[in-house]
């Protein structure tokens, strides 16, 4: 899989599955726009792009933002001349009570998790339609979306929402070549993995817990052109706990 000259935005690229992503790409080949609210953050993912020979760009986004999220694609398309492949990371969670969730907590949940992906796809898809191989849309959704525990409404209800507009995206935009495909990760450890116990790895069906790159390896085989016959799909990369049968003996 070849992304030498592609063009890819990674929103939420400044730590964590974000920053993984964004690093991997750079790594084969592609021209990375680093886009994320933490300025900091975010430089330094591009510093450590460039400190392995890649091509990086740090756009500052607010992705709760309509004209932020316009302006990152005019730069994007701006400075490589082309959008490729968008990648809808960015997301915030709380966890709290539905009785103590104030309604503006909610919302920004929302508006960050969901509402963003909406805004970002249909700027993007904008540009991608001009391209004669189309494009290709990644969102980064969770395992929370289809199994729950207690307190996860608001973040449950927007990972959700974000299958949902995966398969409605891909719909649309399938006249333009553009594919539209979600990731549900399961535990991805962006901490020290070192500091693991055995249990946390040895309750995986992998026997390991995840790490950024296998997100960034789904992200991959969902972007390639050769796989363009997918498209619409929710692929769960969780290490198997979500097919797991847990009762206690």
């Amino acid at each position: 899989m070849d992304f030498s000259n592609k063009t890819v935005i990674v929103t939420g690229a400044g730590n964590g599955i974000g920053k993984g992503i964004a690093l991997l790409y750079a790594e084969k080949g592609a021209n990375v726009i680093v886009a994320d609210v933490d300025e900091k953050a975010g430089a330094k993912t591009v510093d450590a792009i460039k400190e392995k020979g890649g091509n990086a760009l740090f756009v500052k986004t607010d992705v709760r933002d309509e004209e932020e999220i316009v302006r990152l694609m005019e730069i994007a398309n701006l400075t490589f001349g082309r959008i490729d492949i968008l990648i809808n990371n960015a997301g915030v969670s709380v966890f709290k009570s539905p009785f103590e969730l104030p309604i503006e907590e909610w919302d920004d949940i929302i508006n960050t998790n969901l509402r963003s992906v909406f805004l970002a796809s249909r700027e993007a898809a904008k540009y991608m339609r001009k391209n004669k191989a189309g494009g290709s849309i990644v969102n980064i959704a969770s395992t929370r979306a289809i199994m729950s525990e207690p307190n996860s409404e608001a973040y449950a209800a927007s990972k959700g929402g974000i299958i949902a507009l995966t398969h409605a995206l891909a719909a649309s935009f399938s006249e333009y070549r553009i594919t539209v495909n979600a990731i549900s990760p399961g535990w991805i450890e962006t901490g020290d993995y070192s500091k693991l116990r055995k249990i946390d790895h040895e309750q995986h069906l992998s026997k390991r817990v995840g790490k950024p790159d296998d997100i960034a390896r789904a992200c991959f085989y969902l972007t390639a052109k050769e796989n363009d016959f997918v498209t619409g799909v929710n692929l769960i990369v969780d290490g198997g706990m979500t097919r797991k049968m847990i009762y206690e003996e």
